[in-house]
């Protein structure tokens, strides 16, 4: 197995290299996260290995491809839906079903609020800005990008369950099994003080990672067993239609000489 999963690696490397130096920059100078659109001449890769880990490996290059997607999610008992863009920066629009205010990440500045509540409280402006050196409310977007799911995936052992339809989908359903150190072992694309957060969060005991992938390798579904059981369902992969804006600066009030407060 190891073998297999050092060739992967190598082979995806350079595809994701792009996309892991674009995770650490800053945000988009108009505060607009908008698709790139690849060049119509870039080779894309096409891997013909269908063992579980080949399709793994295909997996992790339509997230590379995509870029994008929208996502539903029932983390823990928590209900929530909404936008993550994993390159070239990272960008996060979050509402929780339970909570009247939304969350959205632009790169290494949060904003929470835009509802009346907020306004009231503010005295005017809905959202709170939060700015610094390091993408906030990281674990938070660790836990909901397909990315991690699948890097994990790839550097275990999948085994799949079998051909199954999800909401009139034929879709290919894999299993892996691995320990939270080996989960959070497996993301070379986060610095290591947020793979010991994540490993940390996973909780002891094992990690079951359950992906569902339609007829293009595209994780469209993930259950991960582990501290809490996370479903997340993903949808819409590289929709130019997806956009997440900023607030307006106006209607932005500074942050209050704290750290970012949970979410939801």
């Amino acid at each position: 197995m190891a073998a297999r999963v050092r060739t992967a690696a190598a082979l995806l490397g350079a595809a994701l290299l792009l996309t892991v130096a674009g995770c650490t920059g800053s945000g988009p100078a108009d505060g607009i996260a908008q698709p790139a659109t690849p060049s119509p001449s870039a080779p894309q890769a096409t891997p013909t290995d269908r063992s579980p880990h080949g399709v793994m490996l295909s997996a992790q290059l339509a997230l590379h491809d995509a870029r994008r997607a929208e996502f539903r999610a029932t983390l823990g008992e928590d209900r929530a839906k909404g936008a993550l863009f994993w390159a070239p920066k990272t960008v996060l629009q979050y509402r929780a079903d339970a909570d009247a205010r939304q969350l959205m990440v632009m790169d290494t500045s949060a904003y929470v609020g835009g509802d009346p509540q907020s306004a009231a409280r503010l005295g005017g402006p809905h959202w709170v800005k939060y700015t610094g050196t390091r993408s906030p409310y990281s674990a938070l977007i660790d836990r909901v990008n397909p990315v991690v799911a699948t890097a994990a995936a790839a550097a275990g052992d999948p085994v799949p369950v079998g051909e199954e339809k999800l909401l009139d989908t034929t879709v290919h359903h894999y299993r892996v099994t691995m320990t939270a150190a080996q989960y959070a072992a497996a993301q070379s694309q986060l610095d290591a003080a947020r793979r010991q957060a994540l490993e940390t969060a996973l909780g002891p005991g094992d990690v079951v990672l359950d992906l569902w992938l339609n007829d293009r390798d595209q994780l469209v579904q993930l259950r991960r067993a582990a501290a809490e059981v996370d479903t997340i369902g993903y949808s819409d992969y590289g929709s130019s239609s997806l956009s997440v804006q900023a607030p307006a600066e106006a209607d932005t009030a500074p942050e209050p000489g704290a750290s970012p407060p949970p979410f939801p």
